[in-house]
């Protein structure tokens, strides 16, 4: 629901992944974002109205996105979606930060996008490093990305986790993304992508610095 910039980009990707998609929105002028090769199906109304939700398949959905531009309309949206058709997989975007931690404790997954982009803008000031790459909700675990200091080159990923308590979800060597598993030795150059828990951040860094402990 929703054909705005964020709407009709999710529908375009959805379609050039391989799948099925229909559009509401209560302006039928908004499809014009989609683009003349969408072969999806485009149906003009309110995206919390049954009728409406119907004749764009709800039935058969496997998925819906609540992404207009108004808080309300999508929170209601989603909750008809998946409280009268049982859709499981419902996604909100909600633009009050304090609406969108509400919500997720009923259970309905939110995309805050005002502290997300003030997360990215915050990220982009301040000096690298200080800011995480992402931060969960809940402000317990966070996700850095540092290039792999000299004293971790030749060590494996799982000394590194090790001494940490950290995890390596994957890496970039070479301009190449890499699924990190145990055994991957780091090399020079390496940029590391690591979960942490916020409380720990600060000593973190500062064993991933030191390096490994002589044996």
């Amino acid at each position: 629901m929703g054909c705005g910039r964020v709407g009709s980009m999710l529908a375009r990707n959805l379609e050039a992944r391989g799948h099925t998609t229909a559009v509401i929105d209560s302006n039928p002028d908004a499809f014009r974002r989609l683009g003349p090769d969408f072969q999806g199906t485009t149906v003009t109304g309110m995206g919390f109205d049954r009728e409406v939700l119907r004749q764009a398949g709800i039935e058969q959905a496997d998925a819906f996105a609540a992404v207009s531009s108004g808080d309300n309309s999508n929170i209601i949206s989603a909750r008809v979606a998946r409280e009268q058709f049982e859709i499981e997989n419902v996604v909100a975007r909600i633009y009050d930060p304090g609406r969108a931690e509400v919500y997720e404790r009923l259970g309905v997954p939110t995309v805050a996008t005002v502290p997300w982009a003030a997360d990215q803008v915050l990220r982009r000031l301040v000096p690298a490093g200080s800011e995480p790459a992402w931060r969960d909700q809940t402000g317990e675990v966070r996700l850095d990305a540092v290039y792999a200091p000299f004293a971790w080159i030749g060590h494996r990923i799982d000394e590194l986790e090790g001494a940490t308590n950290t995890r390596v979800a994957f890496l970039r060597r070479l301009g190449t993304g890499v699924i990190a598993s145990d055994d991957t030795v780091i090399q020079e150059g390496d940029y590391l992508s690591i979960f942490m828990r916020e409380s720990e951040a600060v000593e973190i860094h500062r064993r991933i610095e030191q390096g490994p402990e002589a044996d």
